[in-house]
């Protein structure tokens, strides 16, 4: 019997990034601040100073080897859904960024090895049982796909959070038992 496959996303999934890329903002671009809570949207430009474009903002070298931990329940949880479950890393990435996310698995999650790590804009042409995601633009098409999905809520996702009623995962503190409740409950 073939375990189901278990796909998550890293930034702002397993590791905080969009926190660090404020932070970089911030100091560079001290007269244009920005705050979590105001990204409400992947498109930021209204909000950052004309300087800090989408690639100064998204892409600082080495930004990836910087980013915290999710929370402290995290790495834990990532190697018992590894032991249990047919775990994948699907990120999206560029060539540049795709080393330093490696970088930042190893440091953080040896367990994962490079086999189970794919680095892709299109999430969708992944074939997996459940997606670990903070983006709707994967989540969606996930669920029209027939996936299942649990979503990481920051404040981009919480207006379609609220219209499409995806579950959500906002610790990941008792993840496998939850990842387990949804696979037994697909088995009953």
């Amino acid at each position: 019997m073939t375990k189901p496959v278990v796909a998550v996303d890293m930034d702002d999934t397993i590791c905080h990034f969009i926190r660090r890329a404020i932070f970089h903002n911030n100091n560079d671009f001290p007269t244009h601040p920005l705050r979590y809570e105001d990204m409400i949207d992947w498109n930021t430009d209204h909000l950052r100073h004309p300087d800090s474009t989408r690639d100064v903002f998204f892409n600082r070298p080495r930004i990836y080897e910087e980013l915290e931990l999710f929370d402290e329940h995290v790495v834990a949880e990532m190697e018992k859904l590894n032991e249990a479950y047919d775990l994948i890393i699907v990120t999206a990435g560029d060539p540049s960024s795709a080393a330093e996310k490696w970088n930042w698995l190893q440091k953080h999650m040896p367990f994962i090895s490079l086999q189970q790590m794919f680095v892709c804009k299109r999430k969708s042409l992944i074939e997996y049982d459940l997606l670990i995601d903070d983006g709707m633009h994967n989540l969606l098409p996930a669920i029209e796909r027939g996936k299942k999905v649990l979503c990481i809520p920051h404040p981009w996702n919480l207006k379609a959070l609220e219209q499409y009623k995806v579950p959500v995962m906002e610790s990941w503190e008792g993840a496998k038992e939850r990842i387990d409740a949804i696979f037994n409950m697909e088995q009953s």
